[in-house]
């Protein structure tokens, strides 16, 4: 039986890493290329799966949506972030923090990671191999955007996922993601969640959507693996 008892899932964008211009510019390429006209205004991203974002975002610009315009634009945002491959390492940056939290728990025999995103795959491979976290993550077995699957339901099917490669029966699995809308669908998965406020969301913001822990970044490793580890224990007798 594997050693392995702890799962860590990682939310992506202003988590890990901050890839917004790459993002933006992605998007804009992708809504031109699948309507013909200029992207205006693109929809909040934070804690919302791509489809969510692409649903809004022609919403917000006037296109009247068919059955077509989710599957092009889903093609068309993997092309424009394959084409720009070099900006993600030019204009991305990994967050403070982040890669030490990751390098660390991964020394830990009893702990694997993985991520959980909104992201489409090709997307969220791209943004952590470009910038060199791939290495440290279970990144075959992650929740990524399939345009079917709630952010819970994802939670819940990497977690699994992930026991069923490694041959392991996890106790506990601890989200460690950045926006409130992250911290509700963790709750509703039934699994601890760390926020960070890394993205556009205060403290204030994370606590009251009911976040167990909420810290201001990633800096403090300590602190970080000793949050993992107190969220993942297990629950002992009444």
């Amino acid at each position: 039986m594997s050693t392995l008892n702890r799962l860590v899932l990682w939310n992506i964008d202003n988590t890990l890493v901050d890839v917004a211009r790459v993002t933006r510019e992605a998007y804009a390429e992708a809504f031109r290329r699948t309507t013909g006209r200029p992207l205006v205004r693109l929809a909040p991203t934070p804690g919302r799966t791509e489809s969510e974002i692409i649903f809004e975002t022609l919403a917000f610009n006037d296109i009247v949506t068919t059955d077509d315009h989710l599957p092009a634009f889903m093609v068309a945002l993997t092309e424009a972030f394959a084409a720009r491959r070099g900006d993600l390492r030019r204009h991305g940056r990994v967050l403070a923090g982040a890669r030490e939290a990751i390098t660390t728990l991964a020394t830990r025999k009893d702990t694997a990671q993985t991520v959980l995103t909104g992201s489409i795959r090709p997307n969220a491979l791209l943004k952590l191999t470009e910038l060199g976290l791939d290495r440290w993550l279970n990144i075959d077995t992650g929740g990524y955007e399939t345009g079917v699957y709630s952010k819970a339901a994802l939670l819940e099917l990497a977690r699994t996922r992930t026991g069923e490669k490694l041959g392991a029966r996890f106790g506990q699995a601890v989200y460690i993601a950045d926006s409130p809308r992250d911290v509700q669908a963790a709750r509703i998965a039934y699994t601890p969640v760390i926020a960070v406020a890394t993205g556009s969301a205060t403290q204030a913001e994370l606590r009251a959507a009911g976040a167990d822990t909420v810290l201001a970044d990633l800096t403090d490793t300590a602190t970080v693996v000793r949050a993992v580890v107190d969220l993942t224990a297990p629950a002992r007798p009444a």
